[in-house]
């Protein structure tokens, strides 16, 4: 549904410390990914479960205000995008390819000052 979460980031300093937390906590295994210049370890999901990773990359600071979330934005983003220029927000990261069958992604800083994600499968 449009509007409706579709992804977390949690940032780590320490990337092989928070996988051995999130795992033990939640009992599962990471799946250990590069994508650009960082490294993420996503948790398993399914096509229609909300989904994440622990992310290790510049730029990506652990703090109370830390996670990203997504919103989805069904087949295309690019409408939601102009919408958010014009009304007060800005651009952080522009539609970027994921690796291949992942989708879409942007950042968007909203006129509060807060980072959020948009996610599209084209």
């Amino acid at each position: 549904m449009i509007g409706n979460a579709v992804w977390f980031e949690i940032p780590a300093s320490n990337f092989d410390g928070a996988i051995t937390f999130y795992e033990a906590v939640f009992q599962v295994t990471l799946n250990r990914q590069t994508m650009g210049g960082g490294e993420l370890a996503v948790f398993p999901g399914s096509d229609t479960s909300v989904n994440g990773a622990v992310v290790s990359e510049a730029g990506y600071v652990p703090a109370l205000n830390g996670a990203v979330v997504y919103l989805n934005t069904g087949d295309e983003m690019t409408p939601y995008l102009d919408r958010v220029t014009a009304n007060g927000g800005s651009i952080i990261v522009p539609k970027t390819a994921s690796p291949p069958g992942m989708g879409h992604f942007a950042h968007f800083g909203d006129t509060e000052g807060n980072r959020v994600g948009l996610f599209s499968q084209n």
